[in-house]
């Protein structure tokens, strides 16, 4: 048994299980969920970005297009191809939100709270 491997130059890790689960929590975890394919490159495999309502993120390694597509439809979200529709704004927020709450010491979960429900008068 090995105890430290050593990745090999020009080989890029698979898309696995635990990739996969996570997405799937992701996405019954947050609403609004939008799902960016992102292309396979020398450095990274196919790639799914999910975007949720208020900008939150997550990334994972994904099979292909074919299996983001087919991920999309189980969970009955929408995919699109990044290439083609670029990132959401509300993504770019979130993060720039991130980045300053982290920079201030603002705990993450603080840092971009829901608006609260406003109703109609009666």
């Amino acid at each position: 048994m090995a105890l430290f491997r050593r990745k090999r130059a020009g080989v890029t890790r698979e898309a696995g299980s635990d990739d996969l689960r996570h997405l799937e929590e992701f996405v019954r975890t947050r609403r609004g969920v939008e799902g960016f394919v992102e292309p396979r490159t020398t450095m990274t495999s196919t790639t799914m970005a999910l975007v949720a309502h208020d900008g939150e993120w997550t990334r994972r390694r994904i099979e292909d297009e074919r299996a983001a597509a087919d991920f999309g439809k189980r969970m009955t979200i929408p995919v699109y191809d990044v290439q083609i529709v670029g990132y959401p704004q509300r993504m770019r927020e979130w993060s720039r939100r991130q980045k300053v709450a982290q920079r201030d010491g603002v705990p993450q979960a603080e840092s971009s709270p829901e608006p609260p429900l406003e109703l109609p008068p009666i």
